[in-house]
């Protein structure tokens, strides 16, 4: 595999068999894998607690239908 460096990037370089470019900054790397887990992980927390706020509801209102019966 035969390599060039792209001008104007210290950190990027381009496979002369596939024309690719490759970014050897692994902490760049490493940083936008993080981001991504943690953008994941937010995603999930606001949907468990979209979920947990649905079941709230939803037992709310079957307390309150009870409470209707009771009352009647």
């Amino acid at each position: 595999m035969a390599y060039l460096k792209v001008e104007g990037h210290r950190s990027i370089i381009r496979d002369t068999n596939s024309n690719g470019l490759i970014n050897k900054d692994t902490n760049a790397y490493e940083l936008h894998v993080r981001r991504i887990r943690e953008a994941r992980q937010s995603s999930n927390d606001l949907r468990s607690a979209v979920r947990d706020i649905n079941n709230l509801k939803q037992e709310m209102s079957e307390i309150k239908d009870l409470i209707l019966k009771l009352v009647k």
